[in-house]
């Protein structure tokens, strides 16, 4: 016996800020909807949202809850709670298989379903992530500026990440956690700037409930840090993409056109899964794009 699966003119694969700005575009084009989500927001641990037009400093649930209350009054969109564990291209577009086995089918399928971040096993550093231990200093810089800072870097990502965060604090240490691998010159350059280098290991961070108060090496000093920037390793959050073909991009992230498409026709990504400027705004921006695009292409292909 077959069993009947729902079908959608689009599923959207992950419901946070990417998501829900693609959703809201369709929803608005008269498109049939489900907007799968699992829950896990990338910046769950963020206590406030910034540079964010309208938005600033608000709390990113706060912003979902008031983006959620808006798309709940469009009948043309649905809303589906669990984790999408499989993805399959059928004749007639895609059909989405959840952990609890229920299936739905759709033509077209966007994910926004980020990325997660993979924090290095040094006590206190995951605990911090995204309260003051921190990735983008258009984010949260402002709420640090002039403070004690540190930068968890190497090499030339730690050379470039310096002179970044160089416009917010003029206090800043780079730790190599072990020998630099800075060439001469970019040493005298941080030099110069009065960027101070730490190549000593790392043993912990001290923080209290996630706000960084020390940097403590292996040796047992401390340095005292308020902030640390660092650019950590990171995975796709869903294996889903790759398994139906879509390329990723030398850094790991979805390749997409400037329209959102993948290199798999009829499929979309969007949010931090698919650019490296990790912000609110941008994958808002992004999802909307992404929407817009996939109800082109369903008129195209009817008319």
């Amino acid at each position: 016996m077959t069993t009947k699966r729902e079908n959608f003119d689009v599923i959207i694969v992950g419901g946070s800020y990417a998501g829900l700005s693609a959703g809201l575009a369709l929803g608005r084009a008269l498109r049939k909807v489900l907007i799968i989500d699992s829950g896990l927001p990338c910046n769950r641990q963020t206590p406030h949202s910034h540079n964010f037009l309208t938005q600033d400093g608000s709390p990113p649930g706060d912003i979902t809850a008031r983006a959620l209350s808006q798309l709940e009054k469009y009948d043309t969109i649905q809303f589906c709670s669990g984790l999408a564990v499989s993805g399959t291209k059928r004749e007639a577009g895609f059909e989405i298989t959840l952990q609890t086995g229920k299936m739905y089918q759709a033509k077209k399928v966007i994910f926004a379903t980020g990325i997660t971040d993979q924090t290095p096993n040094i006590e206190g550093f995951a605990a911090c992530w995204g309260k003051s231990v921190l990735h983008c200093p258009y984010c949260h810089g402002y709420e640090y500026r002039q403070q004690a800072t540190g930068i968890w870097a190497n090499g030339d990502i730690g050379f470039e990440f310096s002179r970044l965060i160089s416009n917010w604090t003029n206090q800043l240490t780079l730790f190599t956690n072990g020998p630099s691998t800075l060439n001469p010159e970019q040493r005298a350059k941080l030099a110069q700037h009065g960027i101070n280098m730490v190549e000593k290991e790392v043993a912990s961070l001290d923080h209290t409930q996630g706000y960084l108060q020390h940097v403590v090496l292996r040796d047992g000093s401390k340095i005292d840090v308020q902030a640390l920037y660092a650019r950590v390793p990171f995975i796709q959050h869903s294996d889903i993409p790759a398994k139906l073909g879509c390329e990723l991009t030398e850094q790991g992230l979805l390749k997409v056109d400037p329209f959102q498409q993948t290199t798999v026709q009829g499929v979309y990504a969007c949010g931090d899964n698919a650019s490296p400027l990790r912000s609110v705004a941008n994958a808002v921006a992004n999802g909307n794009v992404a929407g817009a695009v996939a109800n082109k292409e369903l008129i195209e292909d009817r008319f």
